[in-house]
């Protein structure tokens, strides 16, 4: 499989670590992305994402004042969120199995450890671009379903519906 062509897409980057934004947007020049916006933190961010399309983000968890998480739920909630369904891939160093409950009950998309490589911002710029998972609307959820595997053929009780479907959050596990 070719690498897909990354010159047409923007890119959004926060982290309120300016080494670690450069080194984001490094890892992403070399893989071929051409416009790259850089946040400090959530409030910068907020104002780049109504003022510009933006194709995917990379956030960090920890960051103040407004968080990685309170800035997924803006994207995916909010209805001055231009694009509710734009790809998010946390970045964080805080890996935790509640952080990252945390994050996926937000709406991330993707997940990327830290410390970072340039292997891994690749693995995961593909599998948004190829691997687009459906978005889900369950009561105090809405974003891409966080089930990896999918049985198309499942008909039971706890089948999952496609945006717009009225399920217990229980049943997204």
């Amino acid at each position: 499989m070719s690498a897909p062509d990354l010159r047409p897409l923007t890119v959004l980057i926060i982290d309120d670590n300016a080494p670690m934004r450069e080194i984001i947007g490094a890892v992403l020049k070399s893989l071929g992305v051409r416009k790259i916006i850089e946040a400090a933190d959530g409030v910068e961010a907020l104002k780049a994402a109504t003022e510009r399309e933006v194709d995917i983000i990379f956030t960090d968890l920890m960051m103040q004042p407004v968080d990685g998480l309170a800035f997924i739920r803006w994207i995916r909630t909010s209805p001055a969120s231009s694009n509710p369904y734009t790809p998010i891939i946390m970045v964080t160093g805080h890996a935790t199995r509640a952080s990252l409950d945390e994050a996926r009950m937000a709406g991330v998309t993707e997940f990327l450890a830290k410390p970072l490589t340039a292997r891994g911002v690749l693995h995961r710029v593909n599998e948004v671009i190829n691997n687009p998972r459906d978005f889900v609307r369950v009561s105090g959820y809405f974003g891409p379903c966080r089930r990896r595997r999918i049985d198309h053929g499942y008909e039971g009780d706890e089948r999952r519906g496609i945006v717009g479907a009225a399920l217990d959050p229980e049943d997204m596990y």
